[in-house]
């Protein structure tokens, strides 16, 4: 990597971490500068305003991370509903990168920028698309082997499980603990068995 490319990445990765922590609106330019001990030129060689280096952060940070955590694993085949359930685990439960105290990251920035940013929601839209359209996926092929009733309504369970997983990120950022993800945990296995 380049000079200029790891620079560019630690800016990037620095930022990502104060905008988790503060959010994107609270965190000024310079606290990034200050935290990467980089000129304010340096940053603006890289990037002409906070919002492009925010596209950045949704981009080449989020969007990889995201698809390697929430997506990948909805490919290893066997059954889509153990996939399901063992994805929203180890998001929940086992995941270094998100952090309990501070929610899902694509949620945060979908709930603080999407009204202010269009370039931002559709950003982040495509990655919430792809997530939608993988989990669909998964669970319509389940249905074709027989593992899910064929009455399952596949986009629903999707919005469902994906609602459900949102809405208990901020239960669990709201309580800074994880004990409040164990009972969504044990309805959303129920749930899910009864999808057979």
């Amino acid at each position: 990597m380049k000079k200029a490319e790891a620079t560019r990445l630690a800016i990037l990765q620095k930022a990502f971490e104060l905008i988790y922590v503060n959010g994107y609106q609270t965190t000024s330019v310079d606290d990034i500068i200050a935290t990467t001990q980089v000129t304010k030129g340096a940053f603006y060689y890289h990037f002409k305003s906070k919002d492009e280096m925010g596209m950045g952060i949704i981009n080449e940070l989020i969007k990889p991370t995201l698809a390697n955590s929430f997506i990948k694993p909805l490919h290893q085949g066997g059954n889509p509903l153990d996939a399901i359930y063992n994805l929203m685990y180890h998001l929940l439960m086992k995941n270094d990168f998100l952090k309990v105290e501070y929610g899902c990251p694509a949620a945060n920035f979908t709930h603080e920028m999407t009204p202010w940013n269009k370039d931002f929601s559709i950003a982040l839209n495509e990655v919430v698309q792809q997530w939608i359209k993988v989990m669909t996926d998964a669970i319509v092929k389940g249905k074709e082997k027989g593992l899910i009733r064929k009455d399952v309504n596949a986009k629903q369970v999707t919005m469902f499980v994906m609602s459900g997983y949102w809405g208990i990120r901020n239960f669990g950022k709201l309580e800074n603990s994880k004990k409040v993800y164990l009972p969504f945990l044990k309805e959303l296995k129920l749930y899910l068995g009864s999808l057979r």
